[in-house]
């Protein structure tokens, strides 16, 4: 088959994997975070977790603060250079704590938050300013602590926010409000900040997670695969995501092969806001 050879041959020239394999180490360089310092928060599970794994993978050195500090503390052990923190982002005193400890910052997930179900009439006041103060003022007080640091090193802030923020969602009121505002915040920090740090969001669907097993677990104990079916019927490719497809994300927005990007709100919820 000497003629098929020479076809082969003709299309793959003998430099064509050396080329391949060079073009294959610039693209891993530019999602590489060498030398990077991040914080996730939230970061001892779900999404938050997934992220850190994925930024440790990188190359950074993850600083993981959660609420659950056992966990946090596991993770880290699993990883490379990685230092748990306990940290309740909804108290000024404990985060201002968080960085003291930190002599630099180059990457910010903001990723702790809560959810809860409820149209307005169902929703108390208690329960509306208790997610506005973990999911909005928790990114407030976390980010605004962080901004010096990131300052200096112009970095990067990946924000988590939600399709809720994007669409209405039923019985959802208060998270879609909350959503909606780390929105806001996100844009309003690439406005102020546009040549000094990157702050981009990310828009999850319904992601497969311990969220969403508590979820099922508190308000359809007993329908639970009914309803596991129905939310991932409301994304068009039908099923959930996957917090390591929403880390990959996270990933690119804080790496150098996004830094032409500033003040975007990234969906990604398997069709849902373009149907």
């Amino acid at each position: 088959m000497p003629g098929k050879a020479v076809a082969v041959q003709a299309v793959f020239p003998a430099d064509f994997w050396q080329v391949g394999t060079q073009i294959a180490a610039f693209m891993l360089e530019r999602f590489q975070l060498d030398g990077k310092v991040a914080l996730v928060t939230g970061g001892a599970s779900g999404i938050g977790r997934e992220t850190v794994k994925l930024l440790a993978e990188a190359g950074a050195r993850v600083h993981i603060a959660d609420l659950d500090l056992a966990q946090a503390q596991v993770l880290a052990a699993e990883l490379k250079d990685a230092a748990a923190h306990a940290c309740d982002v909804t108290s000024e005193a404990a985060v201002a704590n968080l960085f003291s400890s930190l002599t630099r910052l180059d990457v910010l997930v903001n990723c702790a938050g809560i959810g809860l179900v409820g149209n307005i009439a169902e929703t108390s006041l208690a329960d509306f300013q208790r997610l506005f103060r973990v999911n909005v003022e928790g990114t407030f007080l976390v980010t605004r602590a962080a901004l010096p640091l990131l300052l200096a090193a112009r970095g990067s802030i990946v924000n988590i926010g939600s399709v809720a923020g994007l669409v209405g969602v039923k019985r959802r009121f208060a998270y879609c409000a909350t959503k909606g505002a780390i929105h806001a915040m996100t844009r309003q920090l690439a406005t102020d900040y546009p040549t000094e740090i990157r702050v981009n969001c990310i828009a999850p669907g319904t992601v497969d997670t311990a969220f969403v097993e508590g979820y099922l677990d508190k308000y359809h104990s007993h329908e639970k695969e009914k309803v596991r079916a129905e939310l991932k019927q409301r994304q068009p490719m039908g099923r959930l995501g996957k917090p390591e497809e929403i880390a990959h994300l996270a990933l690119y927005l804080c790496s150098p092969a996004a830094d032409f990007m500033n003040g975007a709100i990234l969906p990604i919820d398997g069709g849902w806001t373009a149907a």
